[in-house]
């Protein structure tokens, strides 16, 4: 029986405040596709892993954060540029529709805020800190973490997030960027399908098969007015792969990618098309922690290390 994951890279303006010249257009829409994104996944009762930058669950705060052991200048957009944008540094009332929400989702970590946890910056005791804050946060808010997605997928100090209980990560996808371009995966019908392992700390990798928003610009415009979304056509072709085997596809994106309606049109009819063939044939959906637990047992390191803080 195959399955799918959709996990969700949701980050506001934490995604860009370390960018010299931050995409405008992206930094504004994070707030419409999270709400839009929310209500795709109820109208097709589709279960997402959401992983939520720590800082958006706060209400306020000084901008200094002098007891996070971040780089020097890490925290200077919130106190410059960004310093009167609260909507683009916290987000309690995106936090707590998604957990009100009727789909069951995953509540995960992107990290408190947004570190690059394979940066020589980001030392072990800024990855510790990144941790067991947005643990102490989610704690706060009667959740607690299972999986953990990394920031602009940069992989790093997996023996913190061992320590930290942490059950499962998004590993790097086997095609750059987690695109298959249309000659590689259509014409040599290459496997859009990820095998999740059990890494060396106990962790479990769960790969990530197709970023959504990968073919962007005027080539995206062109394709569609001769043929179709060309990753509406490659996601499709990775749901139908995994109905027919037992294999596993993953697809990911970051709320903020839907910047305009045909955005959501794209969302629309991937979720249309998993509905269809979830209801068809024995597919499922999993969130990434369902992943962790049925690739590591009840009996694994993972379950014991999750049981001993949560």
């Amino acid at each position: 029986m195959g399955s799918v994951v959709i996990s969700l890279d949701a980050e506001l303006g934490w995604g860009f405040h370390d960018l010299a010249d931050p995409p405008a257009e992206r930094v504004e829409a994070g707030r419409r596709g999270w709400s839009v994104m929310l209500e795709l996944f109820e109208e097709f009762d589709i279960p997402a892993t959401w992983a939520v930058v720590g800082h958006l669950m706060l209400d306020d705060c000084d901008g200094v954060h002098a007891d996070h052991p971040a780089p020097d200048g890490w925290f200077d957009r919130e106190r410059t540029d960004w310093a009167d944008r609260d909507d683009l540094r916290y987000g309690p009332d995106l936090v707590t529709a998604l957990l009100e929400s009727d789909t069951d989702h995953e509540f995960a970590s992107h990290s408190f805020s947004h570190a690059l946890f394979g940066r020589p910056e980001t030392d072990r005791e800024f990855a510790v800190a990144e941790l067991e804050r947005s643990r102490e946060i989610a704690v706060d808010w009667n959740e607690s973490i299972d999986s953990f997605v990394y920031p602009r997928n940069d992989i790093g100090h997996r023996e913190v997030l061992a320590e930290q209980g942490v059950s499962a990560y998004r590993g790097r996808s086997p095609t750059r960027d987690g695109v298959r371009g249309i000659f590689d995966s259509t014409i040599r019908d290459r496997s859009m399908l990820v095998e999740p392992v059990v890494d060396e700390y106990g962790l479990v990798n769960v790969p990530a098969s197709m970023f959504l928003f990968g073919f962007e610009g005027p080539a995206r415009t062109v394709a569609e007015s001769i043929w179709t979304d060309p990753m509406v056509e490659l996601a499709r072709s990775g749901i139908d792969e995994a109905a027919r085997t037992d294999g596993l596809f993953h697809m990911w994106l970051h709320p903020n990618n839907l910047t305009h309606e045909r955005d959501d049109r794209r969302m629309r009819a991937i979720l249309s098309h998993l509905e269809h063939r979830r209801t068809a044939t024995d597919l499922t959906v999993e969130t990434m922690a369902d992943v962790a637990h049925r690739v590591a047992g009840p009996s694994s390191a993972i379950e014991r290390a999750t049981a001993s803080w949560s």
